[in-house]
C-alpha cells in the first residue's frame, strides 16, 4: 500500500511535464513543470514521514490534485506565451476546490494537521503565482500579496511567539478568499487596466490590514503571557501561514 501510494504521486513529475510537452510550451516551460513536480513529491513524502504517516487520505489526494493543477499553471506562466483563457481555467478550478478537501477530511475523521499545512502551502504558492504573472502588466508592487505569507513565515524563525494559534476570523477567511478572486479576474484581462489596478490595490490593503491585526493581537497576547512564568506549558507546533487566511 505504502509503495502504492508513493508511487501513484511520483508519476506526477512526468504527468506534468508531459502536459507542457503536449501544449508546445517552451523548455523552460517544461523545466518549471518538472521542477514543481519532484518537488512536490518529494516534500509530501518528507512531510508524511515528519508527520509519522504512510500514506494519503482521501482529503490529501483532493490537495495533490489541486497541487498539480498548479504545476501546470507554473508551466504557463514560465513559457508565457498561450492564452489568458488556460491559465484562468485551471487557477479557477484550483480555487473552487479549495475547501473540498477539508470538508472531506471532516467527514471522513481523517483531519490532520499534515493535511492543513499542505492544503495551506498548495494555496500560498498558487496566490504567488498569480502575482507573478499580474505583475508582469501591473508592476513589481503586486508581489507584495504572494511574498506577505513568505515574510510572515521568515520573521517567525527569529520570533517564535507569531506561530500561537489565532483566534477564529470570518473577516481573515474572507481577505483570503478576496486574494485569489481578484488575481483571476485581473489575469483573465476582461476588465480595463485602471479597474484592475482598484481592485487589486484593495486586495493588497485588506492583506496588509489583515497581517497586521493578527500581528498586533499576537504581540499583544504574548506581552500578556510572558510576565509570569510560573508554569510553562509546551507549545504545539502551528503551522504559520496567512495566518489563518488560508484556512478553509
Amino acid at each position: 500500500m505504502i509503495k502504492q501510494d508513493l508511487l501513484l504521486r511520483a508519476v506526477v513529475p512526468a504527468w506534468v511535464l508531459a502536459a507542457g510537452v503536449v501544449a508546445g510550451l517552451s523548455p523552460l516551460a517544461w523545466a518549471t513543470g518538472l521542477t514543481f513536480g519532484i518537488a512536490l513529491v518529494l516534500l509530501t513524502e518528507w512531510g508524511l514521514r515528519r508527520a509519522g504517516r504512510a500514506a494519503f487520505g482521501p482529503a490529501d489526494w483532493i490537495t495533490f490534485a489541486r497541487a498539480t493543477l498548479v504545476g501546470c499553471a507554473a508551466e504557463l506562466i514560465a513559457d508565457g506565451g498561450l492564452s489568458a483563457a488556460w491559465l484562468v481555467g485551471l487557477t479557477g478550478v484550483a480555487l473552487l476546490l479549495d475547501g473540498l478537501d477539508g470538508q472531506v477530511a471532516r467527514r471522513t475523521g481523517t483531519t490532520s494537521e499534515f493535511g492543513a499545512r499542505f492544503d495551506m502551502e498548495v494555496d500560498a504558492f498558487l496566490i504567488l503565482l498569480l502575482c507573478v504573472q499580474v505583475s508582469r502588466a501591473l508592476g513589481l508592487w503586486v508581489l507584495a500579496i504572494g511574498l506577505m505569507r513568505y515574510v510572515f513565515v521568515a520573521a517567525s524563525w527569529t520570533m517564535p511567539w507569531l506561530t500561537a494559534p489565532l483566534y477564529p476570523s470570518m473577516a481573515r477567511k474572507t481577505v483570503a478568499a478576496v486574494q485569489g478572486v481578484v488575481l483571476v479576474v485581473a489575469v483573465s484581462g476582461l476588465l480595463p487596466v485602471p479597474v484592475v489596478v482598484a481592485l487589486v490595490a484593495v486586495a493588497l490593503g485588506s492583506l496588509v490590514w489583515s497581517f497586521g491585526r493578527d500581528v498586533v493581537w499576537l504581540a499583544r497576547h504574548r506581552v500578556a503571557a510572558e510576565p509570569t512564568r510560573i508554569v510553562q506549558f509546551p507549545r504545539p507546533f502551528h503551522s504559520p501561514a496567512w495566518r489563518g487566511n488560508q484556512a478553509a
